[in-house]
């Protein structure tokens, strides 16, 4: 069992993702602007805490305490891309290594640091949150010493899972909720996704195969 940390628990992914986290056993503490909204249930191993991301970093490191693994999953849809999803997610990088925290999972965006393709298909239409993206990601991997992994999925849709994925050469351009969180649950298990960064839609290999084949 492990005990994880999830900033932005009352998102889509969030919440799908905690639902998978606590299946397999593990403690989850879901950090978020309001936790009164963080979905609970009965006799389930999470603990629903109050997380600005405008705060101090070592006010954030406080709320993170010590842990096996944090997950960025927040975003603002737009209203405060900077202090949110880009500083925002800093400050949680830098609280993750003040409080000696190696495994750090972001959920990013397909293609956030790769502007040249930020023209294709409906990209251009989110392009702020993707300059947002980049700079996280980009201190992600280039200014920090964590053992991450930055999951870049298609554009989320509400359909049903089907437990099957597609991960570098892309054939869709969606992906279930379902199936981007039971990808990010299923992370911490292959440490071969240590320091990558994985692009990922619907396809046709279960996810522990596509996972497995990550080098």
């Amino acid at each position: 069992m492990m005990k994880i940390f999830i900033a932005g628990g009352t998102g889509r992914v969030a919440s799908a993702l905690i639902q998978n986290l606590v299946a397999d056993g593990h403690e989850v503490i879901a950090g978020a602007r309001h936790p009164e909204n963080v979905v609970l249930r009965e006799n389930e191993l999470v603990t629903a805490v109050k997380l600005d991301l405008q705060a101090d970093m070592n006010d954030i490191a406080e709320v993170i305490g010590q842990v096996d693994v944090v997950y960025f999953t927040a975003g603002s849809r737009g209203q405060d891309l900077l202090q949110t999803d880009a500083f925002g997610a800093v400050k949680t990088m830098q609280a993750a290594e003040k409080n000696g925290i190696k495994r750090y999972i972001m959920l990013s965006s397909l293609h956030a640091l790769e502007p040249d393709k930020w023209h294709e298909g409906g990209l251009a239409n989110i392009m702020d949150y993707n300059v947002a993206k980049f700079f996280a990601d980009n201190y992600l991997v280039n200014q920090t010493t964590l053992d991450y992994t930055i999951l870049q999925p298609a554009t989320l849709t509400e359909t049903t899972g089907t437990g099957k994925i597609s991960i570098g050469k892309l054939s869709a351009t969606t992906n279930p909720i379902a199936d981007v969180a039971a990808v990010l649950a299923t992370l911490p298990t292959y440490d071969q996704t240590i320091k990558r960064v994985i692009e990922m839609a619907s396809g046709g290999e279960s996810i522990d195969t596509a996972l497995a084949q990550v080098k």
